[in-house]
């Protein structure tokens, strides 16, 4: 199996930025657990991260036929991406909405989700163990 784990705007400065909302895991360390989760269950991870709206969309894209399944973190795209969306739905790819804070204790705005209705399930609050039980959970949908 192979899925793709695609990160949102400003998360490549996990770790430095408000450490206190997003903890201070790294990108890096959770891109390499991922990895390491996912040789273990048989299953091969790759990771993205892009701070521009269409190179996600791009890769989104590019996935179908090519993986079997999608973690997606949208970050800020969350609330405003309409194009994101529509590219998950078109992909026809199986996917997991992660954030790492609580969005629905957060500011209104940030607890509308522009994906989550089409997501299989959405992994919020958890900190950088919710990739890590994403990825559990939709290998185990794949399976």
């Amino acid at each position: 199996m192979k899925i793709l784990v695609l990160h949102g705007p400003n998360l490549n400065r996990l770790g430095q930025r408000e450490p206190d909302v997003y903890g201070r895991v790294t990108l890096e360390e959770i891109d390499a657990g991922l990895r390491e989760l996912g040789e273990g269950e048989g299953a091969s991870v790759e990771t993205f991260q892009s701070n521009h709206e269409g190179a996600l969309i791009d890769r989104i894209q590019a996935a179908r036929g090519r993986v079997d399944g999608l973690i997606i973190n949208p970050a800020g795209l969350t609330h405003t991406s309409v194009s994101l969306r529509d590219a998950l739905v078109a992909s026809e790819l199986p996917f997991i909405e992660v954030h790492l804070s609580n969005v629905h204790a957060r500011e209104e705005f940030r607890r509308r989700s522009l994906v989550s209705d089409v997501a299989v399930g959405q992994v919020t609050g958890l900190g950088a163990i919710g990739y890590e039980l994403a990825l559990r959970a939709l290998l185990a949908r794949l399976k």
